[in-house]
């Protein structure tokens, strides 16, 4: 569901991006009223679940990969502008430092999985919850809603793949970005989606939240630090099992890379064989660990490294957020 740069043109990108703009304003504006420095370093909790929720791929129909995103897991236990947050915390750094979606198209990512998901799936969580007697309604809400929310992410990223065709043609009349129109790009990634990664998250998501509510409810409700230790430990976890992700062989749909999607199928059934101009000429950026790998280590190694790497920079980005929101309050006295 990553959008890598140049599938997208670059007024997409800067309409997606502003389209963000109000929703990381508001949320912003939430947290600095709502969140206290002692619980600000759970935003940097729940941007590590996350990431590394991301980084487990499992195979889809189709010969492509997919993964769970984590953002209802983390509306529900943080509140859906904190998930807003550290979603979009979580797809910069996968951005810059692994080239896991691009960076033009990072405010389409974030539109799609740290705003769309997070909010879908936490209100209609609540609302189920709201409507249901005891535990059966809290649980009932979370698979719902978790799968829910990566579906209407998946059909967000579709829809934008789907539209760059009919948008951006050359002289010749062929795409320069995405070259699939909504009639592929939309059952592309939706049957998957409907058919297995949706229930991945829902797994994640009801595994993650029934383990926190039961050995560390302080942690999300209360932000007591001494309770923190059974949460490290199930990061610790996830870290160590990340190179699972690995064994989902094939590449995600919408994310091959230039020479790759000359040999995908089209509307026709046949070989794209051609390269987009946008993508041919696009940006091109190098991120440092490309695809969770260090060169000169084995693929479990260099993975495993990277999701140390991520959780720790993930850490750090909110250790300073927290020593800048203390700062400001003493001036501020």
């Amino acid at each position: 569901m990553h959008i890598p740069d140049n599938y997208l043109s670059p007024a997409t990108c800067a309409v997606m991006g502003a389209a963000m703009l109000p929703a990381w304003t508001v949320s912003i504006n939430k947290l600095k009223k709502e969140v206290s420095r002692a619980k600000m370093p759970l935003l940097g909790i729940g941007a590590s679940f996350s990431f590394l929720m991301m980084m487990f791929n499992v195979p889809l129909p189709g010969g492509t990969t997919g993964h769970a995103v984590g953002g209802t897991l983390l509306a529900i236990l943080l509140g859906p502008y904190a998930a807003c947050i550290s979603v979009s915390v979580a797809l910069l750094i996968q951005a810059l430092f692994f080239g896991d979606g691009g960076l033009l198209s990072f405010g389409a990512n974030c539109f799609n999985m740290a705003f769309v998901l997070p909010f879908v799936g936490y209100f209609l969580y609540k609302f189920i919850k709201d409507h249901t007697e005891g535990k059966k309604g809290e649980y009932i809400g979370i698979i719902i809603g978790s799968y829910a929310g990566l579906n209407a992410a998946a059909l967000c990223t579709a829809i934008e793949f789907g539209i760059q065709p009919l948008l951006f043609k050359n002289a010749a009349g062929q795409a320069l970005y995405c070259p699939y129109p909504l009639s592929v790009s939309i059952p592309a990634m939706m049957i998957p989606h409907l058919v297995v990664a949706g229930i991945v998250e829902a797994l994640f998501t009801v595994a993650i939240f029934t383990f926190i509510k039961k050995v560390s409810p302080g942690t999300i409700y209360e932000g007591k630090k001494e309770k923190n230790k059974a949460v490290y430990g199930l990061l610790a976890a996830l870290i160590c099992l990340t190179p699972l992700g690995l064994l989902a062989t094939g590449t995600a749909w919408g994310e091959w890379s230039a020479e790759e999607i000359q040999a995908v199928p089209a509307s026709s059934g046949q070989p794209l064989g051609f390269i987009p101009e946008g993508m041919l000429n696009g940006i091109n950026f190098e991120a440092a660990m490309p695809d969770y790998s260090i060169a000169g280590l084995p693929p479990y190694a260099g993975y495993i490294l990277s999701a140390v790497a991520g959780v720790a920079i993930l850490m750090i980005v909110f250790k300073i957020i927290q020593n800048v929101k203390s700062k400001n309050n003493k001036e501020i006295q």
